[in-house]
């Protein structure tokens, strides 16, 4: 699943918001009373005398409610209460969710004391869900209380590391994210007079949130914790794009050029009035005064090394994003050693098909002739559309024999907006909207028909496979049909499962019998062997002291990658330290499950059930996932 690198700012910064608030590292972490589990007894009522105790009269007899059923009853009250009381607490992840209640509120949550109540609020929520436990609990009841606590474990692991010193960096500019909601392009809603108002009394918070960043950034250069130069450089030119001279030179002023024409005459001059005073003398200056500072007093004293390992600390910090990322049965060493693992595999992969099919020359030379050989583009738009629909039509054919059940939500072939082509993917999904339980509300596979020479054949069928059937579409719609998941699930999700399912999609492609085209498959494994270098370039920077340049070079020698698209993406890793390793690792996981459960059960291994096991209870951590996989093992044993 892709997004435009604003959509995935916003994204960034929801996550952040919901599950890591950090708190100060020097900050004393209070104990909160955990309430125990609330029990009820009927009370035996005290004799008189030598009386005997009066009979009640006889009730209807009524199946006692079993104490597990109860105790999910509580539980799924207690994660209901929890998503709304979070909302509350972090009105930004309510505005990316949809929930518009907190769209005028924009607290300080980079502030010590925003930190210590985030800190609290969230041992509070897990003490009450360990407090009921999880014995007797079975299906997704089971597996909502192992990715509630587990997640609340990781959230509070994270407070030992010093997160809120880096506040911004090009990935996660808080400053951007800032620009795209008053924009009007991002989550922030601007139809209504009222969402008008919401936006200027949600950007009063604006200044103190820069000059907290500020502060933030003040103490990372006392203890040392500052980003590396190459990134910082990159920050500048954003923060440039959103400063202007005027409100109306402003993205700022978006909202009032595209006010909708319906609104009242009066409200039209006040609201116009209003945010020309709110961009010149709230934001702009906030601004001017963040990239003030970082040019002149935190670029000078930013770091020359480039991995999180060289931070105080940072070995392990790196450790712990990576467990919370993948799996904590993880290591950064053992994510290497894989990674370079199957860079050779994948190399010998290639070298194999390249020989059957003839296809003389080097890897290199192949790959360039595949993206530059008239034969692999599409004469028109048309054609470009017709030819996903062909593979979906393939793959329609040959899906009954991998699986079983499928959404009942249908799937459209459509193409991208034109307002929206210039900074859309390839091919990027949209869920169905929320509907109604029979699935009339259509999954859409968006194609993007601009540059069409940039559309390769070759292409096509891993994209369909990953964006829509069996990938996203598949996973994503079975798990909406999920109406009765916590809303942390059904809202949220685990990106190792998602991406990593979208990849082992991919990997069908032969099975399904996809990639007959030599070219279709050299495709694939060409893609899969960019995406496995990463994880070998991410844990050498983070984790083995590699320098920015010897992770370029790593991956320019051994993917067919430009040192300029390298370099690019080397610098995605110094800013988001472990974000890429998800998505190789959850195909991974998923590959190697599959062939545990093959190897344990033989000829009565059927890969349809496979499939649905993996699919039927939503997305979910890969530790959690395996767990979950090894009962159902068991049970086919059995």
């Amino acid at each position: 699943m892709t997004s435009s690198p604003l959509r995935f700012l916003a994204l960034a910064m929801a996550s952040v918001l919901m599950f890591s608030a950090a708190a100060p590292a020097e900050a004393a972490k209070k104990k909160s009373q955990r309430p125990t589990a609330t029990q009820s007894r009927t009370a035996k009522p005290k004799a008189r005398g030598n009386r005997p105790p009066a009979r009640p009269a006889p009730r209807p007899a009524r199946a006692p409610l079993p104490v597990t059923q109860d105790k999910a009853t509580r539980l799924n009250r207690l994660y209901d209460e929890y998503w709304d009381a979070s909302m509350r607490l972090n009105p930004l992840q309510a505005t990316f969710q949809g929930d518009p209640r907190f769209n005028d509120q924009l607290p300080n949550f980079l502030s010590p004391a925003s930190r210590r109540q985030a800190h609290e609020f969230m041992v509070e929520w897990q003490g009450k869900a360990e407090a009921l436990g999880k014995e007797g609990l079975q299906g997704q009841d089971l597996l909502s209380y192992e990715i509630f606590v587990r997640d609340a474990h990781i959230s509070l692991a994270a407070e030992q590391y010093p997160s809120w010193m880096l506040p911004i960096n090009p990935y996660n500019n808080l400053a951007s994210i800032i620009a795209v909601l008053g924009s009007g392009a991002g989550a922030q809603p601007f139809r209504t007079v009222k969402d008008y108002e919401n936006w200027s009394r949600r950007s009063l918070g604006v200044p103190a949130l820069f000059d907290q960043a500020i502060a933030n950034m003040r103490e990372g250069m006392a203890a040392g914790v500052v980003q590396p130069r190459a990134l910082m450089e990159k920050v500048l030119p954003q923060l440039d794009a959103v400063i202007t001279p005027t409100a109306e030179e402003s993205i700022f002023w978006a909202p009032i050029r595209n006010m909708p024409e319906d609104f009242p005459a009066a409200d039209r001059e006040r609201l116009s009035a209003e945010y020309k005073r709110m961009i010149e003398y709230r934001l702009l200056p906030a601004y001017r005064a963040l990239r003030g500072f970082i040019a002149t007093q935190y670029l000078p004293a930013t770091r020359a090394s480039d991995g999180l390992g060289a931070l105080p600390g940072g070995q392990a910090w790196y450790a712990h994003t990576i467990a919370g990322l993948t799996s904590a049965s993880r290591t950064p060493a053992e994510i290497h050693a894989l990674g370079e693992q199957e860079v050779k595999d994948l190399q010998e992969r290639i070298a194999r098909v390249m020989k059957e099919a003839k296809i003389r020359g080097s890897m290199q030379k192949a790959f360039n002739a595949m993206r530059n050989d008239r034969q692999f583009t599409f004469r028109d738009e048309a054609a470009l559309l017709a030819r996903y629909r062909e593979v979906g039509q393939q793959v329609d054919a040959a899906l009954p024999a991998l699986f079983a059940t499928r959404p009942r939500a249908p799937l459209q072939v459509q193409p991208v907006a034109a307002e929206h082509a210039l900074t859309a993917s390839a091919a990027s999904y949209q869920p169905p909207s929320p509907s109604p339980a029979d699935g009339s509300q259509p999954g859409v596979l968006q194609v993007n028909t601009r540059d069409l020479p940039s559309r390769k054949r070759w292409a096509v069928p891993m994209q369909y496979l990953h964006e829509a059937i069996p990938g996203h579409h598949l996973q994503l719609g079975l798990q909406q049909e999920l109406s009765t998941l916590p809303r942390f699930r059904r809202l949220g999700g685990d990106v190792a499962f998602i991406e990593g399912w979208g990849l082992y999609a991919e990997s069908l492609g032969d099975e399904m019998g996809l990639y007959r085209d030599p070219y279709d498959r050299l495709g694939y494994l060409q893609t899969t062997l960019l995406r496995t270098v990463r994880l070998v370039a991410d844990t050498g920077l983070h984790a083995a002291g590699w320098s920015r340049q010897q992770a370029i070079d790593y991956m320019v020698r051994n993917a067919d990658i430009s040192a300029a698209d390298a370099a690019a993406e080397v610098e995605r890793f110094m800013a988001l330290p472990g974000q890429t390793l998800a998505y190789r690792v959850g195909e991974i996981k998923i590959r190697r499950l599959r062939e545990k459960a093959q190897a344990a059960l033989g000829e009565r291994f059927d890969p349809r059930e496979f499939h649905d096991e993996v699919l039927k209870d939503g997305s979910m951590p890969l530790d959690i996932l395996e767990a979950k996989i090894d009962r159902w093992i068991a049970s086919k044993q059995n």
